[in-house]
């Protein structure tokens, strides 16, 4: 859909209108980070995913995600607690690593570089606007505490449907203003990266790398059974990656 995005004054609007469903993607996306249905299907690798998919190379937004989805392995979405909002800027962070995809199983080097960059801006940003969400629902909720203390279905029912609907627009507004500029930017990106390919995507893959690890090795000490489930989850991955090649 966006295999390459060039600015001018005649396509400006044309692009917009492309941008629609990839703004709706990332509400829906960012909806089931809490809202409903929590799927999981918020998380970088799938989101990333399908916004490289909408974006015309889905591999190279799946290899986006799993690197965002290193990242994401460090903070995990509890209570009222502030987080990264993954969902939305997967889907911004997929359809950047798409741009300029010539269809190799890895992304451009400059594509990679900026959408693992923004992918963690925009999940910082939406962490933000998702705090704004609760205090707007508490700000509607506190007139109704009577209405809601004696169990009023109709209230608790509009409650959530507020709730739902708000979160969808903030997810879908959010994606759709971190893309209109940084669509051109990854393009321009694509342009004029001088930095070597092999180098680009090792520096990538090296600090994704080391914040899992991290990640994983204080689990290691908090949760039982995880060293166990560790090690037999990389012997299958491996055995599976020996017999596709």
């Amino acid at each position: 859909m966006l295999s390459s995005v060039q600015v001018d004054d005649a396509s400006v609007l044309a692009h917009l209108v492309d941008l629609v469903p990839l703004s709706l993607l990332g509400g829906v996306l960012g909806l089931d980070v809490v809202s409903f249905p929590q799927v999981m299907i918020s998380r970088p690798i799938v989101a990333a995913t399908l916004g490289g998919a909408f974006a015309g190379d889905a591999m190279a937004g799946l290899i986006c995600g799993a690197a965002l989805e290193c990242l994401a392995v460090e903070s995990l979405p509890v209570g009222a607690s502030r987080y990264p909002e993954w969902g939305s800027a997967s889907t911004v962070a997929g359809v950047l690593a798409a741009q300029g995809a010539t269809g190799s199983i890895i992304p451009q080097a400059g594509s990679l570089a900026i959408a693992v960059v923004i992918g963690i801006f925009t999940a910082w940003v939406g962490g933000i606007t998702m705090v704004r969400h609760r205090r707007l629902i508490a700000s509607w909720a506190r007139p109704r505490l009577d209405s809601l203390a004696a169990g009023n279905s109709r209230t608790m029912m509009s409650l959530q449907l507020f709730g739902i609907t708000f979160d969808f627009l903030r997810g879908a507004l959010l994606t759709l203003l971190m893309l209109i500029p940084t669509l051109w930017f990854t393009d321009w990106a694509n342009a004029h990266w001088n930095l070597n390919g092999d180098i680009t995507q090792a520096v990538v893959v090296t600090t994704v790398a080391a914040v899992a690890a991290a990640a994983i090795w204080k689990d290691f000490h908090a949760i039982a059974g995880t060293r166990r489930l560790f090690l037999a989850a990389l012997a299958l991955g491996t055995v599976g990656a020996m017999l596709r090649g």
